[in-house]
């Protein structure tokens, strides 16, 4: 259990770490933390300069690269979307499939025992210690479809 009763759970355990948390990551962190969606880089730069319009771009990069480097969020990049920037979440917990629609753009995620079923599979046929599994599908949302 960590010391930091009053900080965010991943601002606890970067201090547990020892890593150096100033005003304008613990700003990034809490975003992240309240987030109810996959972040864009430049979504999280947006909603941080409402709070400190100090905090500058590398910082945000920086603190993504931290976080992904300490195993604490997911990089998606869903390489079937158009454009080129990463989505970015919390470190799930459970292995889902990531849905992007191919229309507005928006992420779903889906819980599936079928996930489960791959990892086991995977495993059980290669022997692999297998860390994580990432699905991605390309989809059209239901509004989406109704706009076609």
């Amino acid at each position: 259990m960590s010391k930091h009763t009053n900080e965010s759970a991943l601002a606890s355990k970067l201090a547990d770490k020892g890593i150096r948390l100033t005003r304008q990551r613990r700003t990034l962190l809490d975003i992240i933390e309240t987030s109810q969606g996959h972040l864009h880089a430049s979504d999280l730069l947006t909603l941080a300069r409402e709070q400190d319009e100090r905090i500058d771009r590398a910082t945000v990069y920086r603190t993504l690269s931290l976080l992904k480097g300490q195993g604490l969020v997911e990089e998606l990049d869903l390489l079937h979307l158009d454009g080129s920037e990463h989505h970015y979440e919390l470190k799930a917990q459970t292995s889902h499939v990531h849905i992007g629609c191919k229309g507005c753009g928006r992420i779903f995620e889906f819980q599936s025992e079928l996930v489960k079923e791959l990892e086991s599979a995977v495993r059980r046929e290669t022997g692999c210690a297998v860390e994580s599994v990432r699905v991605e599908v390309a989809a059209w949302c239901p509004e989406c479809r109704k706009r076609q």
